[in-house]
């Protein structure tokens, strides 16, 4: 015998005996039985069946209560500030951390225009344009079959009021466009960029040319103090500290309606507040009446009962703004002077500069037409 059939001979015998030897009998399927377990009892007694559970629905089970406090994350936060306090560089760190906010702080610290507030902006002037046309765009968009013509009335007595105002704005570079909204709404915003929207609702509780350039004046100066920069600016540090509160183990809906109520609400009132001044000097260098503001405000809060008190709101309350108003009509009366307004005696009622009388002869005719309409009064 070959070494090669000697060494396969085993391998060959075993393959054999598989292939010839029977297989056991194997045991019935229904009559095999575990011998670690019970057999299955059968029982012909009718179930009712359940009605499966959808797909979408969660186990019937205890409902889940949000948390106002996370003690695991609270732990967590803990742990890891106790090693980082354990550091030998803690206090180096802690200093470097410190001077770097600090700086950027400081350094991003500039003066409001009229009010000379000194404020926190770290947003580009070009990202508040930028958002600007998007909510240009937007606003079109939803009010495009609502926008009156430019030949009606009210679009016309917007207009005048802007000429009169933009000059002493700073802003004349703006590209202004003017919009009336046919809708009962008392509402009114300028966009950054120039672009004015007033609702026709509010016309009627302005009561005249004096009291529109109240209105305007206001929100115009939110675009001369850059406001809307302002904002985004403030919502970075307000975004870390809802951050370092989750981190700690306070709810983030709880931690946002804290920094809302404390530094996010007062801020907004304080640049209404803010815009309520510069609106006011505005209108006074423009020649007119800075007291049709107090008409303003005062037919306003008729029109806000039921509003909610101050603290929650995003804007003061007509009462406090009418106070405001009240202290700073000297200042604004000393404004007109330095314009060569002259006596201002009421609603409309105006000497304009040289300047102005120059500007207003090229228009004559078109005046002496609103008249006879009975579109300006005085």
């Amino acid at each position: 015998m070959s070494l090669f059939a000697r060494l396969f001979q085993p391998a060959y015998r075993a393959a054999a005996a598989t292939f010839t030897t029977a297989p056991p009998p194997r045991t019935p399927l229904i009559l095999r039985q575990s011998t670690f377990r019970r057999p299955i009892q059968t029982s012909t007694r009718w179930r009712p069946s359940l009605p499966k559970r959808p797909f979408h629905t969660s186990p019937s089970h205890r409902a889940y209560r949000r948390q106002a406090f996370n003690y695991q994350n609270f732990r967590t936060a803990q742990s890891l500030f106790s090693r980082w306090a354990a550091r030998p560089t803690f206090y180096r760190d802690v200093g470097v951390i410190t001077a770097g906010t600090g700086g950027v702080y400081v350094y991003n610290l500039e003066a409001v225009p009229v009010s000379g507030r000194r404020r926190f902006r770290i947003i580009p002037y070009s990202v508040e344009a930028w958002q600007g046309a998007q909510m240009y765009a937007q606003v079109m968009q939803e009010y495009q079959g609502k926008l009156m013509s430019p030949s009606s009335k009210e679009h016309k007595m917007v207009e005048r009021v802007m000429e009169r105002l933009v000059p002493h704005s700073g802003l004349e570079g703006e590209e202004w466009e003017v919009h009336v909204i046919n809708d009962p709404m008392k509402n009114a915003f300028v966009i950054p960029g120039g672009k004015v929207f007033v609702f026709r609702g509010i016309l009627d509780v302005a009561q005249g040319e004096d009291g529109l350039a109240a209105v305007l004046g206001h929100e115009i100066a939110h675009n001369v103090a850059h406001h809307a920069a302002e904002r985004m600016s403030q919502s970075l540090p307000v975004f870390l500290l809802i951050g370092v509160l989750q981190a700690i183990g306070i709810d983030a809906g709880i931690g946002s309606t804290l920094l809302n109520l404390a530094f996010t609400l007062p801020g907004s009132r304080k640049q209404e507040e803010e815009a309520d001044y510069i609106g006011l000097m505005m209108m006074s260098e423009s020649c007119y009446d800075p007291k049709a503001a107090m008409g303003l405000w005062g037919r306003m809060e008729q029109e806000e009962k039921g509003a909610p008190p101050q603290f929650l709101s995003t804007h003061p309350s007509s009462h406090n703004r009418l106070e405001k108003i009240q202290g700073w009509l000297p200042r604004a009366e000393e404004k007109a002077e330095g314009s060569g307004c002259g006596r201002i005696g009421g609603y409309g009622e105006w000497d304009p500069p040289a300047p102005m009388r120059r500007q207003l002869a090229n228009r004559e005719q078109a005046s002496d037409f609103r008249e006879q309409m009975g579109l300006l009064k005085g």
